[in-house]
């Protein structure tokens, strides 16, 4: 297994590549080459207190440069390590923690109460593409970034492309890099004229401001950092996208949703981040030699977190590959059972700080979502777990009638046509 290049199953697995070779292997952890290098695989709770434990393993080598230039963009608190993370993680946590969960959700529904108006009528509305532009106008407000109705737009389509196509080469790669130095262009620019004037509390501001050893952040960076705030907020679309997919094949979560109660709909929120394809691994390179579960991991090795797999791992979840809500009711999360978006303290680790804005912003919009009458036109719903970031073919087309009746809604969902049934 460890002398066959992995690369290639990579790019043809997908999300199943890793689960795959765990089940083919006799041991653990599973030991194996990509692109050129030996890297050792592990997966489990167990697993993702190792990768996360302090000193372990180091990030801004492990990062491949094609990630760095689509996802994260050059200098970005992802490509740095120890001290030096530390701090510039410290902005990024006194945004996103804390008041700023609160007020950017309530801008989600602002936005979403918005432009719900216009999705009435017979054409069907992508929710991929709505739901982007929603998240795209309540982060900008949230950041204080000015924006026109064009020039958010382009951003909301830049931001998707960034996600889109950062574990990809050819078209959807050259899109993200072309979207992404169309925005850090724009942004450093917006961060000059913000310097000029005394600091605020806005996002925007206190990017513009901060400093890393006394020093201003180059124009650039700052931009860069910026976009690390705004696109995470767009990338929730995915997560929007398959509840509406959960919602159309399991459409009895759709009253509670609507009735908010509040304890269904955290548990659907997480259900949703833990059954669904997102992040399919993660990767640090070992800063020195080390043991997992008695096996030596020497000092340079890539190591591979399978995030995919531990979300549907039988001995955290039972019947992982049915989506049930319910498993969350009650249960508490250690920080490193579900981890969609890493583990650990996001305050001083690599867990995504954004993480708790993405479960406020799902927990906001989906419910608004559920009381929308609306029904599926028949479209081809499947999700390519070889595609990363998967997502529903079409994209979930919905229909949102001005004259259907809201009592019609769950008869019309079990009669819509989707591709996966």
């Amino acid at each position: 297994m460890a002398d066959l290049d992995q690369t290639l199953a990579l790019a043809l697995k997908g999300y199943a590549w890793l689960p795959d070779l765990r089940r083919r292997s006799p041991g653990e952890p599973v030991r194996i080459r990509i692109m050129g290098q030996p890297a050792v695989v592990i997966c489990g709770a167990s697993a993702a207190r190792f990768f996360y434990g302090h000193g372990n393993l180091e990030r801004h080598s492990a990062l491949p440069g094609l990630v760095v230039r689509t996802l994260f963009g050059r200098g970005a608190v992802h490509t740095l390590d120890d001290e030096a993370h530390r701090h510039r993680k410290a902005l990024f946590t006194s945004l996103l923690l804390g008041d700023g969960i609160e007020r950017l959700a309530g801008l989600a529904g602002t936005a979403f109460d918005e432009a719900a108006p216009r999705w009435r009528g017979e054409t069907p509305v992508r929710l991929f593409d709505a739901t982007a532009g929603v998240l795209t106008t309540a982060v900008s407000r949230w950041v204080g970034v000015p924006q026109k109705e064009r020039e958010r737009a382009v951003l909301a389509s830049d931001l998707i492309a960034m996600v889109d196509g950062f574990a990809t080469v050819g078209p959807r790669a050259a899109r993200a890099m072309i979207a992404r130095r169309r925005q850090e262009h724009r942004f450093s620019k917006i961060i000059a004229g913000v310097r000029s004037a005394p600091p605020t509390s806005d996002p925007l501001s206190v990017i513009a401001h901060h400093t890393d050893d006394g020093e201003l952040l180059d124009p650039r960076t700052a931009a860069v950092e910026l976009l690390n705030i705004i696109r995470p907020t767009a990338a929730v679309t995915w997560f929007v996208t398959f509840a509406a997919h959960a919602l159309d094949r399991w459409p009895r979560h759709l009253e509670p949703l609507r009735a908010g109660d509040e304890e269904h709909i955290r548990a659907f929120v997480h259900e949703v981040r833990r059954f669904y394809p997102f992040a399919p691994f993660l990767g640090g390179r070992a800063t020195r030699d080390l043991y997992f579960r008695g096996e030596p991991i020497a000092a340079g090795t890539l190591v591979l977190l399978d995030v995919y797999g531990q979300n549907h791992d039988p001995e955290l979840w039972e019947d992982p590959y049915l989506f049930r809500p319910e498993r969350f009711a009650g249960r508490v999360l250690g920080e490193f059972d579900l981890i969609p978006q890493g583990g650990g303290d996001p305050r001083t680790g690599h867990r995504c700080p954004g993480e708790q804005i993405t479960i406020a912003l799902l927990e906001t919009l989906l419910p608004r979502l559920a009381r929308l009458d609306h029904y599926l036109p028949p479209q081809n719903t499947d999700i390519d777990l070889s595609r990363i970031p998967a997502r529903p073919r079409d994209r979930i087309q919905m229909v949102f009638p001005d004259w259907a009746p809201a009592r019609d809604h769950a008869a019309r969902q079990r009669q819509s046509i989707s591709g996966d049934r």
